[in-house]
């Protein structure tokens, strides 16, 4: 006989959460059918991804459906790098970008549910370079600016809810304030630079906000602070965090940050629509070259995972399971409720959704819009063309996958979400 422990050593693996009173099974593949979704719904789904990629609207797409914990739908067409004519396979990897978002604050109610920490506390706590926040009032000719004091300390709370003040560098919706993150040197979604996360936090936490932390929803860099947060708060680097934490226990094994070299060969490639053709996109403010080369030691909490379709479905069906899988426990079903509420009130941008803890989330007027879930769904995407959802009251997740970057005409994603809930026959 073994002890108690040691068998939790090999069921679930060091480093785990907690071995769950429930059990789900890991997913696995059914008929749609067998789930209550109609074949033939499936087959125009797989139809329409086809389509766009012979029309030449996009040079490659991934999918899958899943629902009632059984993958129904898996597919990918086109080609992961127009250079080589390399064909995309369902189990590439892709670059998630703000996708990275939700797993970020995963890792932080994990953190929160041991004790270390409330939802309100003063970020400064623990990183005290964001003590005294100042707010931008005005900025002149040669570029400097003045400041008056933010009313009120920036909080965890707020860091994970976009309204902490800070912005979002290149991306940023304010021209003056993208001058002031490139001036100071800020990373934005990721580097292959020689630059750690608690050197681009700690610079940041010196520019000044965009308004008073609370005031307003204001799209930022708050989840890479939570990254350098995390780091401070579990002592581990926040890669090792969260594949001992997360990844691991969940056996997401093609998640993380950087590529080992015998991955490396499966990373789609970004594209760009230039002269009427699909070329790879250029070194910019950030070298497409990520995960793959560099110094891999910067580790973007907001922007900077890679993933695959079956290991982000594997995160959501947790989430769907009440914050269990495989029968082990990653966060109680009571903080997901927390997780789901608004969290925001009216400050979020869309009228179909309000905002969580990182999740976007379907309200009643977000049904009567219809084609985008239950009232409750979740959902998100990331800046290379990648989005997901997740419906709780029908089980169902859908992801759809790509690597563009730039304008394109390309509708394929909400026309997938549209009609993965119309394909439900139940």
């Amino acid at each position: 006989y073994i002890s108690l422990a040691i068998f939790f050593c090999f069921v679930i693996g060091p480093g785990a959460q907690t071995q769950s009173l429930q059990y789900s099974s890991p997913l696995s593949y059914a008929t749609p059918t067998s789930s209550g979704v109609s074949e033939e719904r499936i087959a125009k789904i797989d139809q329409l991804l086809e389509n766009a990629v012979n029309e030449d609207q996009i040079p490659a797409v991934a999918a899958l459906i899943v629902k009632d914990g059984k993958i129904i739908y898996q597919q990918a067409y086109g080609i992961a790098d127009v250079e080589t004519g390399k064909p995309l396979t369902e189990d590439a990897i892709f670059r998630i970008a703000s996708q990275s978002k939700a797993i970020t604050s995963t890792a932080v109610m994990m953190l929160w549910e041991e004790g270390k920490f409330r939802l309100d506390d003063p970020i400064s706590r623990f990183i005290p370079e964001f003590k005294d926040a100042q707010v931008l009032d005005s900025v002149y000719a040669d570029g400097t600016y003045s400041t008056i004091p933010a009313d009120k300390p920036i909080t965890i709370r707020h860091l994970l809810t976009h309204t902490s003040g800070l912005g979002y560098g290149v991306i940023d919706g304010d021209p003056r304030m993208r001058k002031i993150y490139a001036d100071a040197g800020i990373v934005d979604l990721f580097t292959t630079k020689p630059v750690t996360i608690a050197e681009n936090i700690k610079k940041l936490a010196s520019l000044p906000l965009h308004h008073h932390p609370g005031e307003r929803f204001t799209y930022s860099e708050g989840l890479d602070v939570l990254g350098y947060f995390i780091e401070i708060v579990s002592g581990k680097p926040f890669d090792v965090y969260l594949r001992d934490h997360l990844f691991g226990p969940l056996g997401m094994e093609d998640t993380g940050f950087y590529l080992p070299d015998y991955k490396a060969h499966r990373m789609v490639t970004v594209h760009q629509r230039k002269d009427d053709q699909w070329s790879r996109f250029p070194v910019t403010f950030y070298d497409p070259d990520y995960p793959i080369k560099g110094a891999k030691s910067f580790f973007s909490g907001g922007a900077g995972l890679s993933s695959t379709l079956k290991d982000y479905a594997i995160f959501l069906q947790m989430y769907l399971n009440g914050g269990e899988y495989n029968g082990i426990r990653i966060l109680s079903r009571t903080t997901i409720e927390t997780m789901m509420k608004n969290q925001v009130g009216d400050l979020f941008w869309f009228d179909s959704k309000y905002y969580g803890l990182s999740f976007g989330v379907i309200t009643d007027q977000g049904v009567a819009q219809g084609g985008i879930g239950s009232k409750g769904t979740f959902d998100w995407g990331g800046y290379f063309n990648t989005s997901y959802f997740a419906d709780p009251e029908e089980k169902i997740i859908g992801l759809i996958f790509k690597q563009t970057s730039g304008p394109l005409n390309d509708p394929t994603s909400w026309k997938f979400r549209q009609m993965v809930m119309a394909s439900i026959d139940d």
